[in-house]
């Protein structure tokens, strides 16, 4: 199960940042506005498990593009991002204490109460979602509603979301309406719009939650080509034992040449 976030009908209400804070208990994270447009956020962390952008562009504006603000050649992009739940995800590898675990669902979950606040989970993700609550110490990101998917409902960022432009079901089903919804788009003269993180053959394996872009991903702060950081993990160690064979070997010939 996952999400697909249509970025080209998000309209920037926020109502997923504050149902995904309401019905998680998520901390206040700032209401004093950032200079970066209608954004309050800045970005995902650890109280701040949906985070809406807007992105103000100087671009000519298309007459059938949508979600574009007409002023002259002013145009703003919205779109509300949130954990990955990467199929190949580093946070899980990483974890010394078993605080993260991939649900029954494909998610990837951080257990509050296993959670040391080690911090080994932050570096390893490629998108930069974990993050510390420095007066806490332990690790938060979203969870993806694990609590209420387990009672068959939907993540309640995606029930709030007036426009469907997040939307949540079986990753299948959910790529397959993506690829239509770019095919529309692009008819309809928006050839901007691409998807990403569907791909199950990219670097992470494709993400639990992926998005239908009209701009690059560095645009909205998107890695180009992430991959899984802990996908050199089995070569590192397969030297480091070859390099830890080959210094016990040395270490048995010196004292074998000292007593002869």
């Amino acid at each position: 199960m996952g999400f697909f976030t249509d970025t080209s009908v998000c309209i920037g209400c926020k109502a997923c940042e504050v149902a995904c804070k309401e019905w998680n208990e998520v901390p206040e994270d700032g209401l004093e506005w950032l200079g970066t447009s209608h954004d309050n956020s800045g970005g995902l962390g650890a109280d701040t498990w949906r985070h809406v952008a807007f992105i103000e562009q100087r671009k000519p504006v298309g007459d059938h593009a949508p979600n574009f603000q007409r002023d002259g050649d002013f145009r703003w992009l919205m779109a509300s991002d949130v954990c990955k739940h990467c199929t190949h995800a580093a946070c899980l590898d990483v974890c010394p204490t078993g605080a993260i675990f991939r649900t029954e669902f494909g998610t990837v979950v951080v257990q509050e109460d296993v959670c040391n606040g080690c911090g080994y989970c932050v570096p390893a993700c490629p998108y930069g979602v974990l993050d510390k609550r420095e007066d806490d110490g332990r690790i938060f990101k979203c969870t993806l509603c694990y609590d209420r998917l387990e009672v068959g409902q939907e993540p309640a960022c995606a029930k709030a979301c007036p426009t469907d432009s997040i939307q949540f079901g079986e990753l299948d089903e959910l790529r397959h309406r993506a690829a239509g919804r770019v095919e529309h788009l692009h008819e309809a003269g928006v050839v901007e719009a691409r998807l990403y993180g569907e791909d199950p053959d990219d670097g992470v394996g494709g993400d639990g939650a992926f998005f239908l872009l009209l701009d690059e991903p560095e645009v909205y702060g998107l890695p180009p080509d992430p991959v899984v950081t802990t996908r050199d993990l089995p070569r590192m160690w397969k030297h480091v034992g070859l390099a830890a064979g080959a210094l016990v070997a040395g270490v048995v010939a010196s004292f074998a040449g000292a007593r002869r």
